[in-house]
């Protein structure tokens, strides 16, 4: 009996180490010679069982079992993060399995256009999978995100950048970012002097920037906008740009009509004096150094010339003539 007993521990130990064998083996070696880097997403909540069965259906690994016990002598399955990474089939499973647990995702690029508004980031960031567009909207207005922004609203203060984030990134880190790319890149001590200087908080001369950046896409008028708007407050006259009603209307169709120019809003500056009380828009550094330093002109009115560029007037006959000119006649008449 005793020689049946030891005769069986013996084999179940043999058994033992061929399943450990097995498994080293297994988890030991690369799928495949196969350089490829492919981009395996480990969703949130997966547990380290799921992530494993994930790999080796996608052929990243040679066994889910011993990339399991991988995890779990190395006590690595709740590190585990959600995300994209590159992997491929000649990675070592302990490489791969350092690879999910580093949070080293794979990033996207997203350009974030100036003259963009808050709604139309947040489309952007949802439209490029990057973030969910209503959460987005809640986390610009996220009371320790906007602290010290007066409108209560951090329009304006996401910096147009080309950014790159992964898909797991969280809608607060996005935001974050790009407050964080504004202080860095337009909060600077000689802007601040300067806005000082001038008579305009920062504030002030964000919300300028942005009416500046919504009226012309060519540098060489930015100054000579700038110019306009600042002579036009100097004279306590109504700055009259359209950017302000546009953004006072909540679903724009693209036309503006007269009944639109008596919207009662405080942006629109048809209606009243001043700056409106925010920015409409995130103006690039181009715009913001504009409101900054403005031409020195005696121009009080510009219109377009059908072409991208603008005709500027320093009297209302001028101007006047100009939109009779480049608005009101006909092409070629």
């Amino acid at each position: 009996m005793r020689t049946v007993l030891i005769s069986g521990f013996w084999g179940l130990l043999a058994l033992i180490w061929i399943f450990v064998g097995s498994l080293y083996f297994l988890g030991s070696r690369p799928m495949s010679d196969d350089t490829n880097l492919q981009v395996f997403e480990v969703e949130p909540g997966m547990t380290l069982k799921r992530v494993s069965q994930k790999l080796s259906s996608q052929n990243l690994i040679r066994s889910a079992s011993a990339f399991q016990a991988i995890g779990l002598i190395q006590n690595k399955q709740k590190l585990i993060m959600a995300g994209e990474y590159h992997v491929s089939p000649s990675m070592l499973p302990l490489e791969i399995m350092e690879r999910i647990t580093s949070g080293k995702t794979v990033l996207h690029p997203v350009t974030i256009p100036e003259g963009y508004r808050i709604t139309e980031i947040a489309a952007l960031l949802e439209e490029q999978g990057l973030a969910d567009k209503e959460v987005f909207l809640k986390q610009v207005k996220n009371f320790k995100l906007v602290e010290g922004v007066p409108t209560g609203s951090l329009e304006g203060y996401l910096f147009p950048e080309t950014y790159h984030f992964g898909k797991s990134t969280s809608e607060t880190t996005i935001v974050k970012k790009m407050v964080a790319t504004f202080k860095e890149r337009a909060w600077k001590k000689d802007f601040l002097n300067r806005a000082r200087e001038i008579g305009f908080s920062f504030h002030e001369i964000i919300t300028l920037a942005s009416l500046i950046e919504k009226e012309t896409g060519k540098d060489s008028e930015r100054k000579q906008i700038s110019s306009v708007f600042h002579n036009r407050l100097k004279k306590n006259m109504r700055l009259q740009t359209d950017p302000t009603v546009i953004y006072a209307i909540e679903n724009f169709d693209g036309n503006i009509r007269k009944r639109d120019l008596k919207i009662d809003s405080p942006y629109n500056t048809y209606r009243y004096k001043g700056l409106p009380p925010g920015p409409i828009a995130s103006p690039g550094l181009k715009s913001i150094v504009a409101a900054l330093y403005p031409a020195d002109t005696p121009n009080l009115y510009f219109v377009s010339r059908q072409d991208g560029s603008h005709q500027f007037s320093a009297t209302l006959n001028e101007h006047n003539r100009a939109v009779q000119k480049y608005q009101l006649r006909r092409v070629g008449g």
